[in-house]
């Protein structure tokens, strides 16, 4: 704590937002029965408006654990809930509802399956829509398309995040408990913790009359040198996943709750949401960080080993927010770090490692310098080398397009992914994909043959782009399928409507 209240402290935040762009940054740690927290910068620029520790963050993936407790505590109950398991069949629990597609997965997958990112279906982070769309997808929608999504793993074979299972896992929750998720939440971890600022979507913070309290989201655009604003939303389809709207001073009651196993948290809940379901990371030395133990994956908490002490937590992003919140048990030590800028968790990292090695005492000669170790990691990330390929095709090899571009323009269907209308912009083939939970535009770029295309996925916020591969099939003089490249290198195709 005497670093935190030291001079050193707020410098170091300081500066380090600065470097990495964020207008806004709280910090909220615990040691011991003290707590420190403050806000740095600002929580919207335009009207200027300061980051507290009370400012309200969309918190993303960070949410996770909320919905693997939500399980454990069915799990716990054996009266109410004597079905629920971490090893019962999902699809016996949820008949009709939870159907996968393949041979042995609706009869194999299980609860713990489903926490640990183990089922072998991957994101589909495409497939979903949001309220943008004419008809938004919700937790029981979701679940009951799985049946039209492909797997491509043999279950159990690998960690394969997938942020779909977990809005899966709070349907499950809404079936045995009758609550709306929103409303399990709040009875059983908001309420008990006094966590008054804290809610399912911002929509339901507005409610509350907390709506000035959000931050603002911020993108920083590196050609202009200039910050992208835009507004929180609300996203039903992705709960579970993501979507809590909270404070530092508020989710720090959380996590002391998770370390201490205060109520409604005991021994029993918290060994099974701690228990190793999948590795998360991998286990060559050369793409872990420094000091840092392979990780694994519990349930909506990723552990792992940082100089020999078991360090649990989880971070989360979306566009314009960053978060992560950890907490290691030997020393009674946790923290919430959240940002308004989309790069803020690589922020957190930086200072949740430097603070563990405050705590731990390591003599600063010997510490690793995690600011370098994020770069680095970020600047691999960025010259992806199949992406680097892709950009390098579009500006050298591409031909021209000679086909008439209504050739392809039409409605075109997939199961899973619903429908895709294919459009003219700008003298090229367009697809307004923002009704999609992680909306984007999606530009086509033709390559060759008429066929091959290169698509540009932009992202309707941002404005960030990534480049998929994408064909055409042709009967004729007329196109009858197109596929997206959205999962890796795997197609997934549409047939025109007719």
């Amino acid at each position: 704590m005497d670093y935190l209240n030291s001079p050193k402290f707020p410098s170091r935040v300081e500066e380090l937002m600065k470097k990495h762009h964020m207008p806004g940054l709280a910090v909220a740690i615990v040691e011991g029965e003290r707590t420190f927290s403050a806000g740095y910068g600002l929580a919207s620029l335009d009207p200027p408006q300061p980051c507290t520790s009370d400012t309200l963050f969309d918190i993303a993936s960070s949410s996770k654990s909320l919905t693997g407790v939500s399980v454990g505590l069915l799990v716990r109950d054996n009266d109410k809930y004597p079905d629920v398991q971490y090893d019962s069949i999902m699809s016996k629990l949820l008949p009709e509802d939870f159907v996968l597609s393949g041979q042995g997965y609706t009869e194999g997958v299980t609860v713990d399956d489903v926490l640990g990112h183990t089922t072998g279906m991957p994101r589909h982070d495409d497939s979903y829509l949001g309220p943008r769309a004419a008809r938004p997808d919700d937790a029981r929608s979701v679940t009951r398309n799985c049946r039209n999504l492909a797997m491509t793993a043999p279950l159990r074979s690998k960690h394969m995040y997938n942020n779909i299972m977990y809005t899966v896992a709070t349907y499950l929750v809404e079936k045995k408990s009758g609550l709306p998720f929103a409303d399990f939440l709040q009875e059983h971890f908001f309420g008990p913790l006094g966590m008054s600022s804290t809610h399912l979507q911002p929509e339901r913070s507005r409610s509350f009359g907390l709506g000035d309290r959000i931050a603002t989201g911020y993108s920083w655009n590196e050609k202009d040198e200039r910050y992208i604003g835009f507004g929180v939303l609300d996203c039903p389809e992705a709960q579970g996943a993501g979507s809590i709207i909270t404070s530092v001073n508020d989710y720090i009651k959380w996590v002391k709750a998770l370390m201490n196993r205060e109520h409604p948290i005991d021994e029993e809940v918290y060994k099974g949401l701690i228990r190793m379901r999948s590795f998360s990371s991998s286990t060559d030395p050369e793409d872990r960080h420094p000091l840092v133990s392979p990780g694994f994956y519990a349930a909506g908490l990723e552990v792992s080993y940082y100089r020999g002490h078991l360090v649990i937590g989880h971070d989360g992003g979306v566009p314009g927010f960053g978060s992560q919140h950890f907490f290691v048990p030997g020393f009674k030590l946790g923290g919430v770090i959240c940002g308004n800028a989309s790069n803020a968790s690589d922020v957190a990292t930086i200072l949740s490692r430097e603070l563990i090695d405050e705590v731990l005492g390591v003599p600063v000669s010997e510490r690793t310098d995690w600011d370098k170790v994020i770069s680095d990691q970020n600047e691999k990330y960025e010259n992806d080398p199949k992406e680097e390929e892709k950009r390098r095709i579009l500006r050298e090899e591409a031909e021209p397009q000679e086909m008439p571009l209504s050739a392809y323009t039409g409605e075109y269907w997939n199961p899973g992914y619903h429908g895709m209308t294919v459009g003219i912009k700008e003298d090229k083939l367009f697809i307004d994909a923002s009704d999609r939970s992680m909306g984007s535009f999606v530009a086509l770029n033709h390559v060759r043959d008429q066929t091959e295309y290169i698509a540009l996925l932009i992202d309707f916020q941002t404005g960030d782009d990534y480049p998929i591969d994408a064909r055409f099939m042709f009967k004729g003089d007329r196109a009858t399928k197109m596929g997206l490249a959205f999962e890796n290198d795997d197609f997934i195709w549409f047939h025109r409507v007719e």
